[in-house]
């Protein structure tokens, strides 16, 4: 979409219907040292009815020391039937950084969605940052309280690599600071459009351009 010398952003386009029984989708990213890259999604990506035969999606990514990443994701729709393993991977050198948004929406509308294996590690300097695993298979067991409850979309920005500014001012339970350099601000909603965290997500990265 544009450049300079040092970075640039870059979109990512579908040229066929993702995600549909047995797409094993794999997108590698690797950004170098001294380089930023944002990556920009068209459009969000639909898990549709595969009567419960299992599909795939995975991220790949490396940032290079004095890197920076920058990727807000699109919303990221489980349909009814779906089933899915999601699965990102970050491998950050020391002063590697990133700013992501992942937002997972079970469901469209009039919906509960299907299964969905929500898996993330995090590595910086080869230790690890973040491991997380959010098992959202069984539509019964998400719905419980202490879980999911009623709501359908699980919004989350990281960021990593870097412990971002305590601004926007979240609400208690909503932003986790990581024992090493980073956070997560996490918001469960029953649609995408009443997520606060949207402004989190300008906001952090924009502080991570500026040098954190």
């Amino acid at each position: 979409m544009r450049s300079t010398d040092r970075g640039a952003v870059v979109a990512l386009v579908a040229t066929s219907a993702v995600l549909v029984a047995d797409d094993d989708i794999v997108i590698d990213v690797h950004v170098g040292a001294g380089a930023w890259l944002e990556i920009v999604e068209t459009a969000g990506t639909v898990a549709y009815n595969a009567f419960g035969t299992p599909s795939r999606w995975s991220a790949r990514i490396s940032v290079a020391d004095g890197g920076r990443l920058t990727w807000l994701g699109e919303p990221f729709v489980v349909s009814d039937g779906a089933n899915v393993d999601r699965v990102t991977t970050v491998d950050l050198a020391s002063t590697g950084s990133a700013v992501l948004r992942e937002t997972v929406v079970l469901g469209r509308v009039g919906e509960r969605g299907g299964a969905v294996d929500v898996r993330t590690t995090v590595r910086q300097g080869g230790a690890p940052l973040l491991v997380e695993r959010l098992d959202l298979n069984d539509p019964a067991e998400r719905s419980h309280p202490g879980l999911l409850g009623p709501h359908r979309v699980v919004d989350t920005v990281s960021a990593l690599g870097w412990r971002p500014p305590p601004t926007p001012e979240l609400v208690a339970g909503q932003r986790f600071d990581l024992h090493a350099a980073g956070a997560l601000a996490r918001s469960l909603d029953a649609t995408t459009h009443t997520s606060p965290l949207a402004p989190v997500a300008r906001r952090w990265a924009q502080s991570m351009a500026d040098g954190g």
